[in-house]
Parts: structure tokens; C-alpha cells; sequence
């Protein structure tokens, strides 16, 4: 599958916490960051995400904000 997406993250899900309706999927990239995505339940069980699940994170945004302290 190609995507018109260019920011693809490769990485490794470290886990997947379901709720009612959403999951919470952490993902550890390559250099050993991690970053956290929300999804539905659904989809969620459609992809059969679990530990050590490799998947690829697409960032789609038109806004990113960043903080200092």
C-alpha cells in the first residue's frame, strides 16, 4: 500500500490498553523513543494489535504544538 502520508514511524507496540471504546497503543520507535496513539477499541481488534506488534505510525496533522519549560 502506498500513502500520500510522510511521516511513517517504524516501530514496536510495548502495549495496548483497552477501554469501553478507545485503546491506548504505545509504540517504541527505532532510537528507543516511545510515542503514544488513541484509537477506537475496534480498531484496535481489527488490526490484532498486542506486545510486540510491529506497525508503522502515520502522523496526519496541521497543527503540532510544542512546549518549553
Amino acid at each position: 500500500m502506498r500513502l500520500s502520508t510522510r511521516n511513517q514511524l517504524v516501530g514496536t507496540v510495548v502495549s495496548v490498553t483497552r477501554g469501553e471504546a478507545m485503546a491506548v497503543v504505545r509504540v517504541r520507535l527505532a532510537g528507543g523513543d516511545e510515542i503514544t496513539s488513541s484509537i477506537t477499541r475496534d480498531a484496535a481488534d481489527d488490526l490484532e494489535l498486542s506486545d510486540g506488534s510491529r506497525v508503522t505510525v502515520l502522523i496526519k496533522s496541521t497543527e503540532v504544538a510544542l512546549g518549553v519549560d
